[in-house]
């Protein structure tokens, strides 16, 4: 996958496009990504994905500080070069940009810039100042500069359609299977291990605490997680546990994010590892004392090991 930091002098062969903020490249991004990769082939012409950096929310409601989104810039890449698209065109979203006509973005960006022959949106792609632009608007102005618009159905479940909100929805309820099922992998995290309490390891549970390397992510519901652990392109396993800890602490206004790795007892503190949910365990309790924490950490050990075998 070619990546391009704007979209000025690109030599791109017929391209097939589509453009989004893709904030998961979920299933439903991912039916979206295919289509266009396989129009692209068909006529044979190059396929193309447009996005923005930084996440417009963070241009338009700077004042929000609960913003919180499923991947930072560089998963998302990882994404989609892995969904198969050929071009990542990545635009610089800016306070002017966000006040660009719908119909002069197709023109000239889409158009003369570009030089797209078709244009892929999903089934509720609002685009331009004011979202102004609808699939009827844009085939109007895409229409003029000749090249044609396809609008595809959304990827649909029981809760309603498959989208960046309802994943994050349910991961802040807690509801793992579900956000894990629409994302069509499992959620994941990054960070660098710094040094905590070491409470764990007074428990006989050594932790690794995670401060997460992408300040706008998204931390799942409080609980205790079955999770697999990345050190070093090393693959383990481990249970991981979100929250106040309020057995032991009495301080309960910061979160925390804290791994058990399983059999390990190397040194990591200052490195990056990658934790990837596998399954959600439990609710975070408060137990009448650190003893009954132990034996229910012993127990969430071993269904834990149980589900990751």
């Amino acid at each position: 996958m070619q990546i391009h930091r704007g979209y000025n002098k690109l030599m791109l062969k017929d391209p097939v496009v589509t453009m989004g903020i893709f904030d998961g490249v979920h299933r439903g991004h991912r039916a979206l990504i295919d289509t266009v990769v396989r129009r692209a082939s068909s006529s044979g012409g190059e396929s193309a994905a447009i996005t923005f950096d930084p996440h417009p929310r963070l241009v338009l409601d700077s004042r929000n500080t609960n913003l919180a989104f499923l991947n930072s810039m560089d998963e998302k890449i990882q994404l989609l070069e892995k969904a198969g698209i050929d071009n990542l065109i990545i635009i610089e979203f800016t306070p002017a940009f966000s006040k660009m006509r719908a119909c002069d973005f197709v023109s000239e960006v889409l158009g003369r810039k570009i030089g797209t022959r078709r244009l892929v949106l999903g089934h509720d792609h609002h685009f331009g100042y004011k979202a102004e632009g609808n699939a009827a608007t844009i085939s109007d102005c895409a229409a003029k500069m000749g090249f044609s618009v396809e609008q595809i159905p959304g990827l649909r479940s029981k809760e309603g359609p498959v989208s960046s909100s309802l994943i994050r929805e349910a991961l802040l309820a807690g509801n793992l299977d579900n956000a894990n099922k629409w994302l069509g992998y499992c959620y994941s995290l990054k960070g660098e291990v710094v040094r905590g309490k070491k409470i764990g390891r007074k428990l006989g549970f050594p932790t690794a605490n995670i401060n997460p390397g992408y300040r706008y992510k998204l931390i799942p519901a409080n609980g205790v997680y079955a999770v697999e652990v990345f050190v070093t392109g090393e693959r383990h396993t481990g249970m991981l546990s979100i929250g106040t800890n309020p057995t032991v602490n009495t301080d309960l206004s910061e979160r925390s994010v804290e791994v058990h790795i399983f059999d390990y007892e190397k040194d990591i503190y200052g490195q990056e590892i990658a934790v990837t949910f596998r399954y959600r365990l439990r609710d975070e309790v408060r137990f009448d004392s650190a003893t009954d924490l132990a034996v229910q950490m012993r127990s969430d050990r071993e269904v834990a090991l149980r589900l990751l075998r």
